[in-house]
């Protein structure tokens, strides 16, 4: 299955310390690294290339599980026939377990903090901060430094929606 092999086999950048940053869905497969943002994106261009409608969602999470400071978390949407919309996440991580398992939602981080959320918006492409962070950073240190955010108060800018 497209989800497992992407959770799977697409190593995180941060998680195995590799560079380059990635943002094409073609580089993430040429060197099988990427953020949680180009995971989602090549997942997502494997199921539209094979008719399966696919869109990217979103959370704002801690980014060392202690609160702040607070980053965007990628993930994809799925549309199936007999369920809708099935929220699915290919992140991959020691004590994380991420799986495809419909109609439950087994997404890779809960929510944690009041700061965090867990975005109800479905959108249709990568959001323009995630895509500028990706391509202005050169090494997974770097963009670690400069992960790219939404602010919980702007976050209805970007289209995003909070469930939590």
């Amino acid at each position: 299955m497209r989800f497992e092999w992407v959770r799977d086999e697409i190593r995180h950048s941060v998680d195995y310390q590799m560079n380059p940053v990635t943002w094409l869905a073609s580089d993430v497969l040429h060197y099988k690294t990427g953020y949680s943002h180009v995971k989602s994106h090549l997942l997502a261009v494997l199921l539209r290339g094979n008719g399966i409608p696919a869109v990217f969602c979103y959370q704002h999470l801690s980014i060392d599980d202690t609160n702040a400071p607070y980053s965007l978390h990628g993930f994809n949407g799925v549309y199936l026939p007999e369920f809708g919309w099935y929220r699915m996440d290919a992140r991959n991580k020691e004590r994380v377990d991420a799986q495809f398992t419909p109609p439950h939602e087994k997404l890779a981080f809960k929510i944690q903090f009041l700061e965090e959320a867990d975005f109800s918006s479905i959108l249709p492409e990568l959001l323009t901060v995630v895509i500028e962070a990706l391509q202005s950073h050169i090494t997974w240190e770097w963009m670690l430094q400069n992960l790219p955010n939404v602010s919980l108060e702007n976050a209805t800018n970007y289209g995003l929606s909070s469930s939590s």
